[in-house]
């Protein structure tokens, strides 16, 4: 299981990943094994200012439909657009090629909030 350093946590399982002034966020390799085969991504939320802990979209699974929180405030800027084509890009490359949102971060003190690699290591068991 891999837990890039350089990325922070939620305790909801997604990662976040600053360049500057903006946030790209995806769910953490644990989040897309525990779910299984992802086929489908749901965020309709391009443009929309959303608060730390809202719902930004959803990820379905086989089995299973889960909500997508947001783990800092900001504008959502983009979706990644392979997503709609290539879900499976979240099992497959949950840190690269699977990211979901980029985000304007709104509050740069909300980061402090989240967890480091090795946190969120501990939460899941790792």
């Amino acid at each position: 299981m891999n837990f890039p350093e350089n990325l922070k946590y939620t305790k909801d399982h997604e990662w976040v990943r600053v360049e500057g002034d903006v946030a790209f966020i995806g769910i953490t390799d644990f989040a897309q094994g525990e779910l299984g085969d992802i086929v489908y991504v749901e965020i309709e939320t391009v443009g929309d200012e959303l608060a730390h802990e809202e719902i930004f979209g959803t990820v379905e699974a086989v089995k299973t439909v889960s909500d997508l929180f947001m783990p800092v405030s900001g504008k959502v800027l983009e979706v990644n657009p392979s997503l709609q084509s290539n879900p499976e890009a979240v099992n497959k490359d949950p840190y690269g090629q699977g990211w979901m949102i980029k985000v304007a971060i709104k509050d740069a003190a909300e980061l402090t909030n989240l967890l480091s690699a090795a946190d969120y290591k501990t939460l899941v068991g790792h």
